[in-house]
């Protein structure tokens, strides 16, 4: 029970532990694979030691938390580094180089890309998305670049994997987990209306600075194989999830198949067209910070978090900002009892309001240093929070608030919920 927990103010001092590493992950930017370890292992120590894991107290609590996560743990691990791969096949098949010929010459050309970063995202990794969008800019923009468009570029590759459970790590994490890709595809209904705002408006504050050019690469042609590879992995990813879903839904939960299933079909094309390899360690390390953070969350007391509501996830929005998505992501599964098309955007979209509040504003970030200013990013991407809201309240509006049920695999929702309608 949450009230025999350590706590301050009636908050468990798991929470004030998990707090300090996401703020020093925020903080400490270039040690953020040293952060996450290093709170990993200080929080396991306490929990061990004065803290039970769900109930269950010391080493037999550690090793039933780690029994629980490892498929989706090693599910996660496969996915990222194959993504990774899968994302230099798609920028390789030269199609982002040939887009920006095909755009209008005003503001418009500038949406234009933002849908298509939008789009992209939505079967790419949203890092991918983010810094092909970033590639693409600089051609058109001859580099000059608005840090409002920048944030928008962070929000359409958000935004636009918001919707996919192959867009971004929190659907995929929610996907692995049983959650159903129709569930998350609701989110679409409030990411569109806020690529509408905040797409329009980059797009203007963006041509005022430097007027788009259609200027592309003379002799660049698409590359039809790595395009049958990528199409190959997404597949592949996606069919072994149904198809056990179907034949033996127990399998998804002893055995990390979807990350399995891409290896294979990385394993199989590679003869076609070689992967870049180099790309490994650096996504390693990734990976291996985003797993640390996703096994710190599924040691917290969920049950003492506030109850899942549309308030909630609006907050959850907001707190992305400024604190990692995919922990959070992690905790609301614990907690159970969300709507996740709400969760889905909220913990996608709303990192892009900071520019360290996602991963793909932290990468982009690395290619743009302006972009690194929190005052600059919120002056000049205002309309990235007003997008956010607006998407939110439409599809409140649109759809209602309604508690998704599923079975999640390997996860034991602390707050049981009964359906609602629509």
């Amino acid at each position: 029970m949450t009230a025999a927990l350590p706590s301050v103010a009636g908050i468990p001092v798991d929470f004030f532990l998990f707090a300090a590493v996401l703020a020093g992950v925020a903080l400490f930017h270039h040690h953020t694979l040293r952060v996450a370890l290093i709170g990993l292992v200080a929080i396991t120590v306490y929990k061990i030691l004065f803290s039970p894991f769900h109930g269950v107290p010391g080493l037999p609590g550690f090793g039933s938390v780690l029994r629980h996560e490892a498929v989706t743990l090693l599910n996660l691990f496969g996915l990222l580094l194959g993504f990774a791969l899968l994302s230099k096949h798609f920028e390789e098949s030269r199609i982002p180089a040939i887009l920006p010929r095909f755009l209008p010459d005003d503001w418009k050309g500038g949406f234009l890309m933002l849908v298509l970063v939008f789009v992209l995202s939505s079967f790419l990794d949203n890092i991918a998305a983010a810094m092909i969008g970033g590639t693409m800019a600089t051609v058109l923009y001859r580099g000059r670049l608005h840090t409002g468009f920048l944030a928008a570029i962070v929000a359409a590759s958000n935004g636009g994997g918001s919707g996919s459970v192959v867009g971004d790590t929190t659907t995929t994490m929610m996907w692995i987990a049983g959650v159903p890709p129709k569930d998350v595809f609701e989110a679409y209904v409030a990411a569109v209306p806020a690529l509408l705002i905040f797409g329009v408006m980059a797009a203007r504050q963006q041509q005022a600075l430097q007027p788009i050019t259609k200027d592309a690469p003379a002799g660049e042609r698409v590359d039809p194989a790595r395009i049958a590879i990528v199409a190959i992995i997404l597949l592949a990813a996606v069919a072994a999830n149904v198809w056990f879903n179907v034949r033996d839904p127990a399998v998804l939960e002893r055995v990390p198949v979807i990350g399995l299933a891409v290896w294979a079909a990385i394993a199989v094309t590679m003869a076609w067209r070689r992967p870049e390899w180099g790309l490994l360690p650096a996504a390693t390390r990734g990976s291996i910070f985003l797993l640390s953070l996703v096994l710190i969350a599924s040691m917290m007391p969920v049950e003492a978090l506030p109850k899942a509501s549309w308030p909630t996830a609006l907050g959850i929005g907001f707190v992305s900002a400024v604190f990692d998505n995919i922990p959070l992501t992690a905790l609301a599964l614990h907690q159970g009892g969300y709507d996740w098309g709400f969760l889905a955007y909220a913990v996608g979209f709303g990192g892009s309001m900071i520019w360290f509040g996602s991963s793909a504003g932290v990468a982009l970030a690395s290619m743009f240093p302006q972009a690194r200013s929190v005052g600059a990013w919120i002056r000049s991407g205002w309309h990235i929070t007003v997008g956010y809201v607006v998407g939110f309240f439409c599809l409140l509006a649109v759809l209602g608030w309604h508690v998704d049920v599923p079975i999640l695999r390997g996860i034991e929702p602390a707050v049981p919920a009964a359906s609602a309608p629509r």
